[in-house]
């Protein structure tokens, strides 16, 4: 028996995509982040219009946000540091194991260093949140 195909990823910029919603977010990170996670877990199976489904979810929080739990539909990656540099970090350590790897964020200069890694980009809006 052979195994499965690696399945494309999603990374999630948890941070960022969070950020993009003024909906008193600052308040409370982790509850958001939760949020956030809750919402693209559907996202597993159905894929987004550019990256069909399934596909596996990471989604990347820092700071206050650390204390997310993952759930069997989205892996949480808890970034020691920057969640930048651990989103970039996956990225070049995933790509060659994928058909794809998309990155959601808005901040350029992350969009900058892991499309030069070869992951795609797609804005927050493209996420089903809030």
């Amino acid at each position: 028996m052979t195994a499965p195909a690696p399945r494309p990823l999603l990374v999630v910029d948890a941070a960022n995509v969070v950020g993009s919603v003024p909906d008193g977010w600052w308040r409370d990170r982790q509850g958001a982040a939760t949020r956030l996670r809750d919402a693209v877990a559907r996202l597993t199976g159905t894929g987004l219009p550019q990256l069909p489904g399934p596909l596996d979810i990471v989604l990347v929080v820092e700071g206050a946000a650390r204390g997310v739990a993952e759930t069997p539909q989205v892996r949480v990656l808890a970034a020691p540091h920057s969640g930048d540099d651990a989103i970039v970090d996956l990225v070049r350590h995933e790509t060659a194991q994928r058909p794809a790897v998309v990155v959601a964020t808005a901040d350029r200069g992350l969009r900058d260093r892991v499309t030069a890694l070869g992951a795609q980009i797609v804005g927050p809006r493209t996420l089903p949140y809030p």
